[in-house]
């Protein structure tokens, strides 16, 4: 039987401004990627979050991402190597804390946005990444993209890594994502995004934006908060991996059905 994990982007939501459907969405998910602050969040809704994840059974990861607020981490940033270490090593901290006030652990570590995006190609982001989950929690699995840097440099350095694929975004030829700012990126369609999805954790391929067919096989399976009808996608996306007799399962019961 195929296994996979479920993770979503959650705590997003900042001060009066409420993003997402936390509270219906940590039911259906094995792994939830904590904002930090620095591209959502706030002290209060990290609180909030964590002790949902708590009550729900759900794996807590450090969400980290640039510093910024009003692009919500999906720009570009020009930083330094050890700017971007002393970012990362800021948010871990700060999620860490109230994962101790709740009594849990971080399961993974996952990039947000841009940062995570640059890191497939960007050698000096990949290593601050790695570089900093080294310095502060060894031993802890960051999320990664198949054959991106992050992914190779996870490999060079001994780090620990969980490969994730996505359901509602589109895949250029090169296996990277496509930006944004192109039509058709961002997938709203639940039953387009669930047969993507079946087509990667059971076949190991997926469909281009160009219409080209390529490799491309995970561990856990990404959902973006923001994404209009999220809750709907997931409730879909479920329901059409176990009608393929994929079961969902928390990270560390995946990796020997795809290594």
């Amino acid at each position: 039987m195929k296994r996979i994990d479920l993770n979503c982007d959650m705590g997003e939501s900042f001060g009066a401004y409420k993003l997402g459907m936390d509270e219906e969405v940590i039911k259906l998910i094995t792994s939830a990627n904590i904002a930090c602050g620095f591209h959502a969040g706030d002290p209060n809704v990290m609180d909030r979050t964590v002790k949902m994840a708590k009550e729900n059974n759900v794996g807590i990861g450090v969400h980290m991402g640039f510093p910024d607020l009003l692009g919500f981490g999906r720009r570009n940033m020009d930083v330094s190597y050890q700017e971007l270490v002393n970012y990362n090593i800021y948010q871990i901290g700060a999620l860490e804390a109230f994962c101790r006030k709740h009594d849990v652990k971080i399961q993974h570590i996952k990039p947000h946005g841009n940062m995570n995006n640059m890191a497939d190609t960007d050698r000096v982001i990949a290593e601050a990444i790695v570089d900093s989950v080294l310095m502060v929690l060894p031993g802890i699995p960051i999320f990664v993209k198949p054959g991106s840097e992050l992914h190779k440099l996870s490999e060079e350095k001994n780090v620990p890594f969980i490969l994730e694929i996505f359901a509602d975004r589109a895949y250029n030829k090169n296996g990277t994502l496509v930006s944004r700012k192109i039509p058709g990126a961002v997938i709203k369609d639940p039953k387009l995004a669930a047969q993507n999805v079946v087509r990667m954790v059971v076949d190991g391929k997926v469909r281009t934006i160009e219409g080209d067919m390529i490799e491309m096989s995970g561990e856990s399976i990404c959902v973006h908060g923001d994404t209009q009808g999220s809750l709907e996608i997931i409730r879909y996306l479920r329901s059409e991996l176990e009608k393929a007799g994929v079961q969902i399962v928390p990270i560390g019961q995946t990796a020997e059905e795809v290594r």
